[in-house]
C-alpha cells in the first residue's frame, strides 16, 4: 500500500512537471510568435504579450514580475551610466572589429533595416522611434526574453549548467527574434543580446542594467540611420 501510494506521487508528480514544461515552451512560443505574425501594431503587441506573461506568472507558475528580475524597487542611477558606456563600446565593436570579420566572411547581403526607413530626415518619427526603443527594445523585450523566457528554460534544464543552458538557448532565441533583418542582423542582435544578458546576471540579476543598455545601443543605432551614416 505504501509503495503504491508513494508510485501514485510520483506519478503525479512527473505529470505536474511534464505540464510545466509544456506550458512553459507555449508561452515561450507564444512571445516569440505573436510579435511577428499576430498582425498587432508595434504599439498593441506587447501589451497583449505582456499580459499573457503576467497571467502566466500569477496562475501558473505562482510568481510576480521580480522572479523574471524586473522590479521598480530595483532601480539603480549605475545601471543608466554603465548602460551608456556598455552601448557605446559595443557600437565600436561591432563597427571596427564585427563588420569587417563578418563582412569578408559573408560578403554577400546586409542587415535589413528597412523598417526604420521612415525615421530619416524625419525629426518627428525619429523622436517617436527612440520612444519606441525605449519602451519595447528596452523594457518589453528585456522582460520576455532576459526575464521570462531565460527563467522558464533555467527551470526546464535543472542542474548545474541549467544557467549556461539557458543562456545560450535565449541567446538564439533572442537572435533569431530579429529574423526580419536577415543572417547579419539575426547573428548581431544574438550577440548583443549576449552582452545585454551577461550584465543582467553579473549585478544580480537586475534586469534595468540590460533595459539600458539596450535602449541606448538602439539609440546609437536609430541615430546613425536618421542622420544617414547607417543604411
Amino acid at each position: 500500500m505504501v509503495n503504491s501510494k508513494s508510485h501514485n506521487a510520483v506519478l503525479k508528480t512527473e505529470s505536474s512537471n511534464a505540464l510545466k514544461i509544456f506550458l512553459s515552451i507555449l508561452a515561450i512560443a507564444f512571445c516569440f510568435f505573436i510579435p511577428h505574425y499576430a498582425n498587432l501594431p508595434i504599439f498593441i503587441y506587447p501589451i497583449v504579450v505582456l499580459i499573457v506573461v503576467w497571467l502566466y506568472l500569477k496562475y501558473i507558475s505562482k510568481e510576480n514580475f521580480s522572479d523574471i528580475f524586473f522590479s521598480f524597487k530595483r532601480f539603480r542611477v549605475k545601471a543608466i551610466w554603465i548602460g551608456i558606456i556598455v552601448a557605446i563600446l559595443l557600437s565600436l565593436f561591432f563597427r571596427f572589429a564585427w563588420d569587417p570579420f563578418i563582412n569578408k566572411i559573408i560578403p554577400s547581403g546586409r542587415i535589413d533595416l528597412s523598417d526604420f526607413a521612415s525615421i530619416r530626415n524625419s525629426p518627428v518619427n525619429y523622436a517617436i522611434i527612440l520612444l519606441l526603443a525605449l519602451l519595447v527594445g528596452g523594457f518589453y523585450e528585456e522582460i520576455i526574453f532576459h526575464g521570462f523566457i531565460f527563467t522558464r528554460l533555467e527551470k526546464i534544464f535543472k542542474g548545474k549548467r541549467a544557467t549556461i543552458t539557458a543562456f545560450m538557448l535565449t541567446t538564439i532565441i533572442f537572435g533569431f527574434y530579429h529574423f526580419q533583418q536577415g543572417l547579419k542582423g539575426i547573428l548581431l542582435t544574438a550577440i548583443a543580446g549576449a552582452v545585454y544578458h551577461v550584465l543582467i546576471l553579473k549585478f544580480n540579476r537586475n534586469l534595468w542594467y540590460g533595459v539600458f543598455v539596450h535602449a541606448f545601443f538602439d539609440f546609437i543605432g536609430l541615430t546613425l540611420i536618421y542622420l544617414g551614416k547607417l543604411s
